[in-house]
């Protein structure tokens, strides 16, 4: 059984935790939505305050809901819409202290203040995104941006 160690450290030190775990859980397993959902369960139980953690995966011109945790979700997300639209579209990390001033701002949960999207890439080409949302504004800073998007390096080996 997987067993999680308690986080104590500093944040970068816990993040490099949390990693360490996600390529554990995924060691041997090759199922994107296994690996996905795993994922998000490790990011909802490591994260705090946040409201929302989980995946869009890329379908055509859409980002389409995958694997999370958090309240029901927008199922479709048109490229280039929204956050993770906009992060998939940029192949950039975006990362909003208010998300009420993001021009094109999706609402799913009007609890959402603040939010941070690291675009997923296989074969250089955009697989999806990780969508972290937050009740607090500016819950983000660079030190998650940076761990989160070595997070998602190690995710992109296993989809």
């Amino acid at each position: 059984m997987f067993h999680v160690e308690q986080y104590k450290g500093k944040k970068a030190e816990d993040y490099k935790l949390v990693t360490k775990q996600l390529k554990a859980l995924l060691e041997d397993e090759q199922d994107q939505i296994a690996n996905l959902a795993n994922a998000s369960a490790l990011l909802n139980q490591f994260l705090d305050t946040i409201n929302w953690v989980g995946f869009y995966v890329k379908k055509g011109n859409e980002l389409i809901l995958g694997p999370f945790q958090g309240l029901p979700a927008c199922v479709r997300i048109p490229m280039g819409r929204g956050v993770c639209g906009t992060a998939a579209q940029n192949q950039k990390t975006e990362r909003v202290a208010d998300v009420h001033l993001f021009p094109g701002h999706i609402a799913c949960d009007s609890a959402s203040q603040s939010e941070i999207v690291v675009p997923i890439m296989k074969n250089g080409e955009v697989f999806g995104v990780l969508d972290i949302d937050s009740p607090i504004k500016e819950r983000f800073d660079e030190v998650d941006q940076q761990c989160l998007e070595e997070f998602v390096k190690v995710l992109e080996k296993h989809i």
